[in-house]
């Protein structure tokens, strides 16, 4: 099975917020990073995927099943980590194991303390006392202590100070080199995925950009800037938005290589990071296409 994650076509509607026409694949055994600016969608998507919230039409699937006949089956192979706290903060790390393990049948109690001990996670102290750094490694530790094929995480650094966020990425990489595990990490902190993902799937305004791997983006996707003269409508094709400068424009394009055979020396080049290909892509009534 090639894709662990596969949605089609699919809609689901708000009174503030649409989602349309979704259609989104994760590969087994990779990296994915979810991108998109606050309010995109990303998790109304992790919700579909959770089978939090049922979608208005199209199709799901989760590691080859769909939830209508192997929900049971499906959850058992999930591990979710979420930025807000689905702690009891009045308990312990050592109550919170003794509810959890028995819903899932494959939970292991030697990974559990192999991770807590390497977390350095203390078992009788009160959740509640824990930082935000603490508990995102406890979530994690539960996560991956039931032999789970799909890590879904929901913005599990956003709160969290640099040193910490650069140690949590650090042990996921780690946990990415069981090639049998599969992570999809939403988050707008991208700095974050720079040095890890795989794959990178942008999101704006309830619609899927694009989803490709992350060498591809960084070899396809630049910043280009030049002279207004240079633009026309032969060669505004080349690229994906533009913005007026006091010097001329910036774009982006997705086909740096076709660019440079087009533009040549008249423009210049640069390669684009995913915050200035998530703020080209946005709608945006100042960024105007010539």
């Amino acid at each position: 099975m090639e894709n662990v994650i596969e949605l089609e076509q699919v809609n689901k509607s708000y009174p503030y917020f649409q989602l349309k026409d979704v259609s989104l694949q994760v590969k087994r055994g990779f990296f994915t990073g979810f991108i998109g600016p606050n309010g995109a969608g990303k998790s109304t998507i992790i919700k579909l995927i959770l089978h939090l919230i049922r979608p208005d039409s199209g199709r799901i699937r989760i590691l080859g099943m769909d939830y209508q006949n192997n929900e049971k089956e499906i959850k058992e192979k999930i591990g979710f980590v979420y930025s807000e706290e689905l702690l009891y903060g009045d308990l312990t790390l050592q109550d919170m194991k003794r509810i959890i393990s028995p819903s899932y049948s494959n939970w292991d109690d030697a990974i559990f303390q192999q991770y807590r001990e390497q977390f350095e996670l203390p078992l009788r102290q009160k959740l509640k006392t824990f930082s935000k750094g603490m508990k995102m490694k406890v979530s994690l530790a539960i996560a991956l202590s039931h032999h789970a094929e799909l890590l879904i995480m929901d913005e599990p650094t956003a709160g969290l100070d640099p040193i910490f966020r650069r140690e949590f990425m650090e042990i996921l990489q780690e946990v990415m080199l069981d090639e049998n595990k599969t992570i999809l990490f939403s988050t707008h902190i991208l700095n974050d995925l720079t040095s890890i993902v795989d794959y990178i799937t942008l999101i704006q305004n309830g619609q899927i950009l694009f989803s490709k791997e992350s060498i591809e983006i960084e070899a396809d996707y630049g910043i280009v800037r030049g002279e207004s003269e240079l633009l026309g409508r032969d060669t505004q094709r080349y690229f994906t938005k533009v913005k007026k400068t006091a010097n001329g424009f910036e774009a982006l394009t997705d086909n740096v290589a076709e660019v440079e055979k087009i533009f040549g020396h008249s423009v210049i080049i640069e390669k684009a990071s995913l915050e200035e290909i998530m703020y080209y892509s946005r709608e945006d009534k100042h960024a105007s296409a010539y």
